[in-house]
């Protein structure tokens, strides 16, 4: 029986290295906005239209070329998340001064490579044999085939970027127009009132992104903690800590909400986080097996003769080689942390294990929900915890070392498990335009490699220029980093570190009210939904970060209204089009000038070098406007009708 012929390039020079100038771009934007919001966004849509348009430029580019562009620069966005989620902590506990290359190379290279290596085997299953829907990956589709003119999407993606790049080059880290937030709070008896928006394009941004039913939900977190939490502690409990006392007595009320997040309320969200990631794994636990089931029947498959070329994944036995091969790698990283063959080699095994299980998981929840709601973080809490609770039985609770290396270990299943959810995005994509799934294989490993070259360095020039997680005299206002705080506080918590488990007890409890009312709705077939892991975000981060999501969400509904409403998944994705590339602009472009302004600072060493005279700095009124401006901008692009309709 012949082979079938393959009907076009894919694997050309030219788009491996437009792919690897897009995944740099990419893994360097969502890195900052990870640390800077605790979320990143999905790519492969932005990548798409620009590979097209490029490509066009170049000669024309068939759809699987364009196809395996979008394949390879999406890995930059998943690699930033597995990294910037887990990485960061090792410098909150103190354990890094700075972010060591070849360490970070290693975790995030190799973490990307084993995510590739364990999805392989659940491409047939999930994406042939059961058909899941993988949202994302049929999106990318639709706009391959539908060939939208991508001089108009780079256009709106210029536009964006430019506007959002000005945004940030204007506000406090740049010429000081106007400061980052606005803001205001007061005294109300022995409680305090707060209320503040960031007034950053790239939050209105991702609140577009993911929507109305999510920026409620972050709200609402945020609501909890700054407007239920600290009022309430502020009242009741603030006496009872004399130290905290004296310090909210000689600050201003926004100084003195501040300080009493930063010390209490904030541990609430991990309290909640905690119990939302526990949960993740047990509401997960038929897809957990499912996509084992998945994996093993797949492998014992994988000696059926193949024939057409859409079906020929990486073979087993590369895989099989592949695995001991990135496995040794890490056995002898994590010997060089412990220096204790009897812990290594358990923590390897560990990782090797969760890396498969979590793999499956991620990629059976993206088909599902899409990787945008792909409770990853909750997967990595939930390893951290598990490895934590193992390596005090191996080290000790004492161990100086313990929370290093439960960390080690929740950062490369993390990068695996992000790695994997794209994977399989990607395989939808080209299993409906007609790709050969091993060539986009191998362009998902090249993008994890490419990304993971990048990302200690665009950390460390974040880390000088703005801090990262930890308050200093020379950064007071750092990227927040919160998801690698949170792995930070609970291995450090593990291992005889100080925290308020009270607090976090509490915010525990919040999270299984969260659970309990989510399940109700689902049970009652509401299409609103409280995601515990959404709502956990939102009280641990600051409120002003949550003002612009939910307003972005809320602009993303109006837009819908405008349409009529999505009649489904499909529809949804077309109506909201040009509105996504618009954000995934305005995201690109402020993530982008906040690490180009960050060169000038850490070069001079001063914060303010590109600051303007105090005579030309604004108020946030100022930058109020601006935001309204580019909310304004935004819809008019999302509800702009298509050119046929204009025309007709």
């Amino acid at each position: 029986m012949s082979v079938i012929a393959e009907p076009a390039p894919q694997l050309t020079l030219r788009a491996i290295l437009l792919s690897v100038v897009l995944v740099v771009i990419l893994a360097a934007a969502n890195t900052y906005l990870g640390l800077f919001a605790g979320m990143t966004i999905a790519s492969a849509i932005p990548a798409a239209v620009v590979s097209m348009g490029v490509l066009r430029l170049l000669g024309g580019g068939g759809i699987l070329e364009n196809n395996i562009v979008q394949t390879g620069a999406s890995a930059g966005s998943s690699i930033a998340s597995g990294v910037i989620f887990t990485i960061p902590a090792l410098v909150i506990l103190g354990y890094w001064q700075e972010f060591e290359y070849q360490w970070v190379f290693a975790i995030a290279g190799l973490g990307g490579l084993l995510g590739v290596i364990f999805s392989v085997p659940l491409r047939r299953s999930l994406i042939v044999d059961q058909g899941l829907a993988f949202p994302e990956g049929k999106a990318a589709a639709e706009v391959l085939k539908t060939g939208e003119d991508p001089g108009q999407g780079i256009k709106t993606l210029g536009i964006a970027a430019l506007l959002g790049g000005f945004a940030k080059v204007a506000a406090a880290s740049g010429l000081r127009l106007f400061p980052d937030t606005a803001a205001s709070a007061a005294y109300v008896g022995k409680g305090i009132a707060y209320m503040g928006t960031n007034l950053s394009p790239a939050l209105l941004g991702v609140g577009y992104i993911v929507g109305f039913n999510i920026g409620i939900v972050c709200l609402l977190g945020a609501v909890i903690g700054w407007n239920v939490a600290i009022p309430i502690y502020s009242s009741f409990f603030l006496d009872g800590d004399p130290a905290l006392a004296a310090q909210v007595a000689a600050a201003s009320a926004e100084d003195a909400a501040y300080i009493i997040w930063s010390a209490q309320v904030r541990y609430l969200g991990v309290g909640a986080m905690l119990i939302g990631g526990i949960w993740t794994l047990i509401s997960l636990r038929k897809s957990l097996f499912s996509g084992i089931r998945s994996g093993l029947d797949a492998t014992r498959s994988g000696s059926t003769a193949v024939i057409a070329h859409t079906e020929k994944d990486i073979p087993m036995k590369y895989i099989a080689i592949g695995l001991v091969l990135f496995t040794l790698p890490l056995l002898w990283l994590y010997q060089s942390i412990v220096h204790q063959w009897t812990a290594s080699i358990p923590m390897t095994i560990i990782m090797i294990v969760a890396g498969f299980l979590f793999v499956s998981v991620s990629a059976y929840m993206a088909g599902l929900v899409g990787s945008s709601n792909n409770p990853v973080s909750g997967i990595t809490i939930s390893t951290i915890l598990f490895a934590a609770l193992i390596l005090v039985l191996l080290l000790g609770r004492d161990s100086s070392i313990g929370a290093v290396a439960a960390i080690m270990i929740g950062a490369v299943v993390c990068c695996a498990a992000c790695i994997g959810g794209d994977n399989l995005q990607d395989l939808k994509c080209g299993h409906i335009v007609g790709a050969t799934p091993w060539k986009q294989q191998l362009m998902l490993a090249i993008g994890a490699v490419s990304s993971a070259l990048i990302m200690a360095p665009v950390l460390n020039l974040l880390l000088h220029a703005y801090g990262i997680g930890v308050p200093t005299a020379e950064h007071p206002n750092p990227l927040l980093a919160p998801q690698a705080n949170l792995m930070a506080s609970v291995a450090k918590g593990i291992f005889g570190g100080q925290l308020p488990w009270t607090t976090i007890g509490i915010g525990a409890g919040i999270g299984a009210v969260i659970i309990a009312v989510d399940s109700w709705l689902k049970a009652s077939g509401k299409k609103f939904r409280i995601p515990v892991l959404a709502c956990a975000i939102g009280i641990y981060l600051p409120i002003e970060l949550m003002v612009p999501i939910f307003l972005g969400g809320l602009l993303s509904h109006i837009v819908e209204r405008f349409f009529g409403g999505a009649k489904d998944e499909e529809h949804h994705g077309k109506i909201h089009r040009k509105g996504m590339l618009f954000a995934a602009g305005l995201i690109t472009g402020e993530a982008l000038m906040g690490i180009f302004i960050a060169i000038p600072i850490v070069v001079t060493g001063r914060a303010d070098v590109l600051a303007l005279p105090g005579s030309l700095q604004f108020g946030g009124w100022l930058g109020l406007l601006l935001l309204a401006y580019i909310a304004w901008l935004l819809y008019r692009y999302a509800t702009k009708p298509e050119p046929e309709a204009a025309n007709s």
